[in-house]
């Protein structure tokens, strides 16, 4: 079988990055994360996975338990709407409709046009499915969007990439547009971002990820409650892994506030 070509770069090669950390997990008979569909798909890239990012030992398991949390989240949703909508903001090669689909729900994926291409040349065809081309700051997606049934708003691996003031009327946006609705988001802490924009995350490879531009901390939090619509704001707890660090201490230190804005978060935003 003829293997297919990527070349993505930038914020947009991320999708490569997270799409390896997941199939690396999935691959491992004690595997936190079932994805099939990530696996099939880096043997199906002619892509250098390894030799550009490292061999995944220390991010695979991370990564896959922040895919679990979504999932999770959008199961619950779905236990409540049935025939609800999941917008998925930067989508890029998430393989999360694969896993969740309960048959009936209705998915809208967004990003920018050079992924969304990839996207649609690589996955399977959905029956409910709508890709959308264009950037999520864009608010013409929201077009898109079937509101009757419930709406939930997903941006994992996103909002970290924009500005705050992006991300504030992004979120701004959402709420005002899809009253009732939820969006669950994840944020680095800002040490963690500071310490990306000086470069000291490169990895052993040579891989630099792109600085992120947005984090998270007290402030952020209160005027992220302040936004119009938004009435509650809350954060969504990582999955138990395997191991010392994913199975005790970094469910540990979620329990306690002052540990856990020092780790990246999942949080979850309530529109009214």
């Amino acid at each position: 079988m003829e293997r297919a070509s990527v070349e993505l770069e930038g914020v947009s090669e991320t999708t490569l990055w997270t799409l390896y950390h997941r199939a690396v997990e999935a691959r491992r008979p004690d595997a936190v994360l079932s994805d099939p569909l990530a696996v099939e798909l880096v043997e199906t890239i002619n892509f250098p996975f390894a030799e550009r990012f490292g061999d995944g030992a220390g991010l695979s398991q991370w990564q896959a338990l922040r895919a679990r949390c979504f999932d999770e989240a959008v199961r619950r949703f779905l236990g409540d709407h049935p025939d609800g909508t999941v917008v998925a903001l930067g989508e890029g090669l998430e393989t999360q409709l694969w896993r969740v689909d309960n048959g009936r729900v209705r998915w809208v994926s967004v990003d920018l046009p050079e992924v969304a291409a990839v996207r649609r040349a690589l996955l399977p065809e959905h029956p409910r499915t709508t890709l959308v081309a264009g950037s999520a700051l864009d608010p013409g997606w929201l077009d898109e969007v079937h509101t009757a049934s419930g709406v939930l708003v997903t941006a994992q691996g996103l909002l970290m990439y924009l500005r705050p003031d992006e991300v504030h009327a992004l979120v701004a946006r959402c709420a005002g547009r899809l009253r009732g609705g939820v969006l669950v988001f994840d944020a680095v802490p800002r040490w963690l971002a500071e310490r990306g924009r000086s470069g000291r995350l490169r990895t052993g490879t040579g891989y630099e990820p792109p600085a992120w531009t947005w984090a998270l901390d007290r402030d952020e939090e209160r005027r992220l409650r302040r936004l119009p619509h938004v009435t509650a704001l809350g954060t969504l707890r990582l999955p138990r892994g395997r191991g010392v660090v994913h199975g005790w201490l970094l469910p540990l230190a979620a329990r306690a506030p002052w540990l856990r804005r020092l780790l990246p978060t999942v949080l979850v935003a309530q529109f009214a």
